[in-house]
């Protein structure tokens, strides 16, 4: 016992000189100038490393992470910009044989942790978000939490690969081992309730729970009970795949199932695709299998209601050419989107079943191959995967995602054109994937995405939507060159841009609170009266919203400090089921679900939101709120909006975004009719 206390009380020893001297290289990083810090970034590195293989390493780096950011240890790095960081990526730096990859990104996780304690004030991250993304970075390595290095690691990694196993144990019990597989699920099904996409990432995380939940060396305890449901939907929905036998030996089965058979499989896919949003590889068998096999058990599989088994019936041939294109294994989801568009009824409009014909035969570029082999691999045709990302935005309108790009005025475009208008869609998908250029018009003039200079994006985004992934980098050069011809006009270029770029049914009445020049609130009754009158149900003669608008939104984090400025539509006002009015609309930030402080926690399900909707209550959106359109022939009653709801407004604003923008003494304005 003695002699375990002495061994002790060395390595705390070696810690502590260890810890004395990562101190002073931090010191002299600090003390350099900025031309010279890249020199001095070496010793730090190399220090940390080697706190990094003592145990107690990683508090006492975390302890220090002010000092970490304070000094330079990020500066022109990747690791600079902590909210641009995706978790998912964390598997490939944290196996990395270079020291100081890994080094530097298990610092950057120990500051995301100190950030999510409290211990350090973020400028750019608050506490919940770095708590969010810990979170899902051990979702994305429990293996490297649960497990040994393996010979592949201990071979590239050497005595580095004790290193992210050793990060990861201390935020695993500093978050607390027993919420990890919890509070992973429960992230799964809250992002699964929104519907996106793309749900890549939410499939590996499965994937993650299975592995520990199979391996007989990890013991979860008693977490982790309710991940059946999601873990089956991927690998054993149905009786005939429960065991996750393998694609071969599945289709051998459903060779000699008879009729009833084939129907319970098809009505158990269909229960546990809805039920999660979410398509198992076993489920394209089946579908593909019924093709030949059991044409008239393809509703059944599809989960079809009254109305989506019409639209089939109406639209036979063409849904069996969809289904023959786009579902494969490697392409799961098109099942999924084929069943809503199907509901949707959509392809009762005239133009768009003549253009899913023209989709199904669309020659892509060779450049648009490239692209889609590079995000998404070789398991399937381009032409499948295109297709898939097609079925799937056009089924989800709402579940499109901006990914981790400035990208937000595209996004909502698009989820908006397959929303109300899915035709325009198609065609804009036709010239950007077979002609590389997709031509708009802004005020009568032309302008080409292949003419037009660069866009908000500095860099051509990958993580998206396969449709996304092809039509979005053109939009982004349009919307950015439409910007450019509005340089020199007085106020906010979207007031010419919205229209122009979205949609005639944009409204072309527009409403700012922000003086551009300044950055100061101006108007600000007149703003919210106009709101109410055009929007409040009660208000504006109880006119539901008719066509989805553009609107702008000052985002805060959950301290309701001022983040920026971001997209988003308008889809409906009404009452919940609560009867308290609400704002529904659709934010192309990949998670609806936001704390924007001050008690504007956004809603995502339980307030009566659709699939992919966010909702808020009318005067806490209106809180948020910079930019809206509006129809100009169109008049509310903006004299019935009382003192007492634009005070409430009011002070959600003075409390967030707002604080320094309002001009003194007018934190109260006319109560009186305000006239646009």
């Amino acid at each position: 016992m003695a002699s375990s206390d002495a061994e002790q009380q060395v390595d705390d020893s070696k810690l502590v000189l260890l810890l004395s001297r990562f101190d002073d290289a931090l010191q002299a990083l600090s003390n350099a100038p900025e031309f010279a810090k890249i020199g001095k970034l070496d010793r730090v590195f190399d220090t940390a490393r080697r706190v990094l293989l003592h145990d107690g390493g990683c508090a006492g780096l975390a302890a220090r992470a002010q000092a970490l950011e304070s000094a330079g240890v990020f500066m022109g790095s990747d690791w600079d910009s902590p909210q641009t960081l995706i978790p998912a990526l964390t598997g490939n730096t944290l196996r990395s044989p270079d020291a100081n990859t890994l080094v530097i990104e298990a610092l950057s996780q120990l500051r995301l942790l100190a950030i999510s304690r409290g211990d350090y004030v973020h400028p750019s991250m608050s506490a919940e978000q770095a708590h969010h993304f810990l979170t899902q970075v051990l979702a994305n390595n429990l293996v490297l939490l649960f497990t040994p290095p393996s010979e592949a690691e201990r071979e590239t990694q050497g005595r580095l690969a004790a290193i992210p196993r050793n990060l990861l144990e201390h935020l695993a019990s500093c978050i607390g081992y027993e919420f990890i597989i919890d509070q992973l699920i429960d992230e799964i099904w809250r992002i699964q309730q929104q519907r996106p996409i793309q749900v890549s990432s939410v499939r590996r995380m499965i994937t993650q729970i299975a592995i520990c939940q199979a391996n007989p060396e990890i013991d979860l305890g008693t977490s982790g009970q309710g991940a059946d449901r999601l873990v089956s939907s991927l690998f054993g929905p149905t009786h005939a795949c429960r065991e996750d036998p393998g694609i071969e030996i599945y289709q051998e089965r459903l060779e000699y199932m008879d009729n009833t058979a084939l129907q319970s499989e098809a009505t158990g896919f269909a229960r546990a695709m809805h039920d999660t949003g979410l398509v198992s590889a076993y489920h394209t068998v089946l579908v593909r299998h019924l093709l030949n096999e059991g044409e008239h058990l393809l509703s059944e599989a599809l989960g079809l209601s009254s109305t989506g088994r019409d639209c089939l019936m109406c639209y036979r041939e063409l849904s069996l050419s969809l289904i023959d294109a786009s579902v494969f294994p490697a392409t799961p989801q098109a099942i999924y989107g084929l069943s809503l568009m199907l509901e949707r009824g959509i392809l009762y409009q005239l133009p768009v079943a003549p253009a899913m014909w023209r989709q199904l035969g669309l020659p892509l570029s060779s450049y648009t191959r490239e692209r889609l082999a590079m995000a998404f691999g070789d398991q399937a045709t381009p032409e499948a995967f295109l297709l898939e990302g097609v079925l799937c935005m056009l089924g989800l309108p709402l579940g499109v995602g901006q990914g981790n790009n400035p990208t937000c005025q595209s996004a909502r475009a698009m989820s908006m054109w397959a929303y109300n208008d899915p035709d325009y869609l198609l065609q804009m998908v036709t010239w950007a994937a077979r002609d590389d250029e997709i031509i708009m018009h802004f005020e009568g003039q032309a302008i080409s995405s292949q003419e037009s200079l660069s866009g908000v994006a500095t860099s051509l985004p990958i993580d998206l939507d396969p449709v996304s992934l092809i039509v979005v980098p053109h939009l982004d050069r349009i919307y950015a060159e439409m910007g450019r011809r509005c340089i020199g006009r007085e106020g906010d270029p979207h007031r010419w841009v919205n229209p122009e770029f979205h949609g005639w049914w944009a409204g072309r009445g527009f409403r700012l609170n922000v003086d551009v020049p300044t950055g100061k609130l101006v108007d600000l009754d007149g703003f919210l009266r106009h709101f109410y009158a055009a929007y409040h149900p009660f208000h504006n003669g109880n006119q539901p919203l008719i066509h989805p608008q553009p609107a702008g939104i000052a985002v805060t984090d959950s301290a309701a400090r001022f983040i920026g400025w971001h997209a988003i539509t308008i889809l409906r006002v009404t009452l919940d089921p609560k009867d308290v009015m609400r704002v529904y609309f659709f934010n192309p930030n990949n998670d609806s679900g936001q704390n924007w402080g001050d008690g504007v926690t956004v809603s995502t399900a339980g307030h009566g939101e659709r699939f992919g909707e966010a909702s808020l209550p009318f005067e806490q959106f209106l809180s948020r709120l910079y930019i809206f359109h509006y129809d100009p022939l169109e008049h509310g009653e903006m004299a019935t909006v009382t003192r007492g709801e634009l005070d409430e407004v009011i002070g959600y604003i003075q409390r967030s975004w707002g604080a320094d923008r309002l001009p003194a003494g007018d934190l109260q304005g006319d109560s009186g009719q305000q006239s646009e």
